[in-house]
């Protein structure tokens, strides 16, 4: 009963959030003030093709927290790092007055905002009436099937930005022609740092201010959009740092719905792109449009260099997981439960549940989830073949797979975690089912951003290999992780048992 009234209150005040963001979302977006079949079209448009595509709404999530612009957020605190930091919003292109809006045709003139964060050094930014001329971005298409572009060089797949590849609208004449901002700009809240080729720097100094009058589009997107560049695109590790960075940025901007997704790269396909598929409203690819393309809203993610996924790998960030429900109740700056809330996002994507407090009945099974290391080939440049991280990975699981038939306290599922033939829904599913999550050091593991949160971690890792990818993301998480450090790369099985077997114990198997 008291669990009952503790779940009402949470959907309660969820529904409440949701209720002031949309409002916040209506009253802050000048785009979105009048209803389109008011509008006054005749000096937008040539006849263009209006997409208004199906939207996503955001589920309810027991680990979310709002995503509030407050600027007292303490630099290097956890919610800086992981949650809203951006709290210095700069204007490069102002969104008009109510009273100026009035004189104008509706939704005549764009706007282009920023939102910088100071502990992460990037900048979530988004803009309205801004269009995209797909010629003026040098790259490939996009999207073809890997086995089709074998060889194909890495730089012909990152985007190179002509002057105006975007433009925004204005009817200021004495703005028309010149670029939206500055390298004095560009240096101060688009930061290169120790990225060699920063794509969302280059899109951002691409764009140009152009006349308003006869502002033509073949196409035009009405929902909010998310511009999304892509680096290491077929690894794991690096692709959450995507999707944490996209679903950073569609909060921070408080957007009502999930946005539609175009990657402004060119890169093949791949088997992840069915967790973006997931994740958002639609996916395009830059290139696959057919002509010039504007869109209402746009917003731009932070690359995942950018994120602290990625700098915590060579900055200290010394932050805990815990649930949402004890923030609330007593705010802690070295705490977080944004990874929570985004691993809650992962799995209710592909329509799993989300109740933190699901439990196995004390007489069910126990799964081990043994991430495999295996061949495949996962980009054009690959010899498909991944580097041995354990060299008797399958002695290892052999030994674990006959010592779990024989074990007496409770029933144990061995699974054979092999991520690289599985779809992306399995792979979810396979580490939100499972107690334990057992494997060498590799990008597989980044998966447990997604594991339930008594799920206890066990990392077997070499010499040569000996990074805290996954320490961290436990840590950042709140799960229990264990590692066994190995001399070189073979792992003896029975110290390897030995270790789970004293992690069953600890719960209770």
């Amino acid at each position: 009963m008291k669990y009952s009234i503790t779940l009402k209150k949470i959907l309660l005040s969820l529904f409440t959030v949701n209720s002031i963001s949309l409002y916040l979302y209506f009253t802050f977006h000048p785009d979105h003030h009048h209803p389109s079949s008011n509008r006054d079209r005749s000096s937008e448009y040539s006849q263009p093709q209006r997409l208004s595509l199906a939207i996503k709404p955001w589920p309810i999530l027991p680990s979310y927290l709002p995503w509030s612009q407050n600027s007292n957020v303490p630099f290097r605190s956890c919610e800086a790092y992981f949650g809203n930091g951006f709290t210095q919003r700069v204007d490069p292109l102002k969104p008009i007055s109510e009273s100026h809006r009035k004189t104008l045709p509706p939704g005549a003139t764009g706007w282009f905002s920023c939102f910088y964060g100071e502990t992460l050094r990037s900048s979530v930014c988004e803009g309205g009436r801004i269009r995209m001329i797909p010629e003026r971005i040098a790259m490939s298409k996009g999207g073809e099937k890997l086995e089709s572009v074998i060889g194909r060089g890495e730089d012909e797949e990152l985007p190179s930005f002509e002057d105006g590849a975007f433009e925004i609208a204005v009817t200021d004449i004495s703005k028309i022609g010149k670029k939206l901002v500055d390298q004095e700009f560009l240096d101060k809240y688009v930061q290169e740092g120790a990225i060699g080729r920063h794509t969302m720097r280059g899109l951002i100094d691409s764009i140009r201010l152009v006349d308003a009058t006869g502002f033509s589009c073949s196409e035009w997107i009405e929902e909010p959009t998310l511009f999304v560049t892509r680096f290491e695109y077929a690894n794991l590790f690096h692709t959450v740092t995507d999707w944490y960075s996209a679903y950073v940025a569609s909060r921070v901007t408080g957007l009502p719905n999930r946005p539609h997704l175009v990657f402004i790269d060119g890169h093949c396909e791949t088997p992840l792109e069915e967790t973006w598929r997931a994740l958002f409203s639609s996916l395009t690819y830059a290139k696959n449009f057919s002509g010039r393309v504007c869109f209402r809203h746009a917003i731009l993610a932070p690359l995942g260099y950018e994120t602290a996924l990625f700098k915590g790998l060579s900055e200290n960030i010394n932050c805990h997981g815990t649930s949402a429900h004890e923030l609330w109740q007593k705010p802690d700056d070295q705490k977080t439960a944004r990874l929570s809330e985004f691993g809650e996002m992962i799995r209710a994507a592909f329509g799993f549940p989300v109740d933190r407090h699901q439990t196995s009945k004390p007489d069910s099974s126990r799964n081990i989830l043994f991430v495999r290391r295996e061949d495949y080939l996962a980009h054009p440049r690959h010899g498909g073949k991944v580097q041995t991280r354990l060299s008797n990975e399958q002695e290892v699981f052999d030994s674990i797979l006959n010592w779990s038939s024989t074990h007496q306290d409770c029933k144990l599922n061995v699974v054979n975690g092999l991520f690289a033939h599985m779809a992306m829904k399995e792979q979810v599913q396979a580490i939100q089912d499972a107690a334990v999550i057992i494997g060498a050091h590799g990008a597989g593991l980044t998966h447990i951003v997604s594991a339930m949160p008594k799920t206890v971690i066990l990392e077997i890792i070499s010499s040569e290999y000996r990074r805290p990818h996954f320490a961290l993301i436990a840590m950042w998480k709140g799960l229990e992780y264990h590692a066994i450090y190995l001399a070189g790369s073979y792992a003896d099985p029975e110290v390897v048992i030995d270790k789970l077997s004293s992690i069953l114990g600890s719960l209770g198997c």
